[in-house]
């Protein structure tokens, strides 16, 4: 195998404000060994194929996924070799999609480094990708055939989110200015929820459902958390739209106005597009389509972060915190489920 060094950055640990004591230090062991043997698994005999593979995982970045499962385990009995295993393949299966979402989006950041496809070429991107999805699959094979199932249901729900993304997309570009204060308005918010749900919800779901199942949690409680999982993937995926468009790259890790740069219509776009002021029309006419002139996109972010549709972004986005928040109501007070409450918190106020 290669010897390539371990970066400090893969073994941070998530710090959650307000979690016990003793449960903060369960957990970052638990996280420890999540990314020793992420590290292990994404190492290969060809030193360019395990530099490449390692690229990502090596830039550290929040392991929001495994610290979830590990949390969620925490539910039950805590967390085990089983559960460590569930949460590397979900890390695993989020990693991989990075590879193809920054070919696909053309980014030249991902986690404050330069991105896999800046780097290698989006050939080499792509199949990397590929690679850990299959390693990915290798890891939650020995956890049996639900894990198995469960993670071929993800990632369907994964890739249709992601399509129906790109054609929504496609259809909404160059009419951004045709549909200001028509119904369609509210249909697209409600249809870019549903994919938000598939694209980014399904895996986070997934990783609070392999807690649960391998933490020796009822079947009640595996769908509870289940559901939780799914709402705090919303959560998630509304405040990296919300950052996307208010953050710097020296915040975020990732490129600003990625997704006004290709003409993504998330939900700050889609609530500006309700707009009837003849004063919105330079960022409607902006935000029909992707934008190419790097001017013309600091414009548009401009004219995006001072307009009231972020206010209005930010809010539902914080209801939607509050629905997960409320699925908690039925499990058995303890510091685990009070951890799983301020961490829906933190991710909503990371868009604040």
């Amino acid at each position: 195998m290669s010897s390539r060094p371990t970066n400090p950055a893969a073994t941070t640990v998530t710090v959650i404000p307000g979690v016990d004591e003793q449960l903060q230090a369960r957990v970052a062991d638990g996280m420890a060994a999540v990314s020793a043997r992420l590290l292990q698994v994404v190492d290969h005999e060809d030193p360019f194929i395990a530099e490449a593979s390692g690229h990502l995982a090596a830039a550290g970045g929040k392991r929001f996924r495994p610290l979830l499962t590990l949390l969620a385990s925490e539910v039950g009995t805590g967390w085990n070799a089983e559960v460590v295993e569930a949460a590397v393949g979900v890390e695993l299966t989020h990693l991989a999609s990075l590879y193809h979402d920054d070919v696909m989006d053309e980014a030249d950041l991902r986690r404050g480094v330069p991105s896999a496809n800046a780097r290698y070429g989006n050939s080499t991107a792509i199949l990397v990708g590929d690679l850990l999805f299959g390693t990915a699959s290798a890891v939650v094979a020995d956890l049996g055939p639900e894990a198995v199932k469960i993670q071929a249901q993800t990632f369907v729900r994964l890739c249709a989110g992601q399509i129906r993304d790109d054609l929504q997309t496609a259809s909404q570009s160059g009419h951004g200015a045709a549909l200001a204060g028509d119904a369609q308005d509210a249909a697209a918010v409600s249809a870019y929820l549903d994919i938000l749900a598939d694209k980014t919800g399904a895996l986070i779901a997934t990783a609070a459902r392999y807690g649960g199942l391998f933490g020796g949690c009822d079947d009640a409680t595996v769908v509870t958390l289940t559901n939780y999982g799914e709402k705090l993937g919303v959560v998630f995926q509304l405040a990296d739209d919300l950052l996307d468009v208010s953050s710097g790259a020296g915040t975020s890790g990732k490129t600003p106005g990625t997704d006004l740069r290709e003409g993504k219509a998330t939900l700050p776009v889609l609530y500006a597009r309700t707009s009837a002021d003849p004063a919105d029309a330079r960022l409607l006419e902006l935000t029909r389509g992707p934008i190419s002139d790097p001017t013309e996109l600091d414009e548009a972010l401009g004219l995006l972060r001072a307009h009231p549709a972020m206010d209005q972004a930010l809010d539902h986005t914080r209801r939607v915190a509050l629905d997960a928040r409320a699925l908690l109501d039925g499990l058995p007070e303890g510091p685990a489920v009070q951890a799983l409450r301020s961490l829906v918190d933190g991710v909503a106020l990371r868009a604040s």
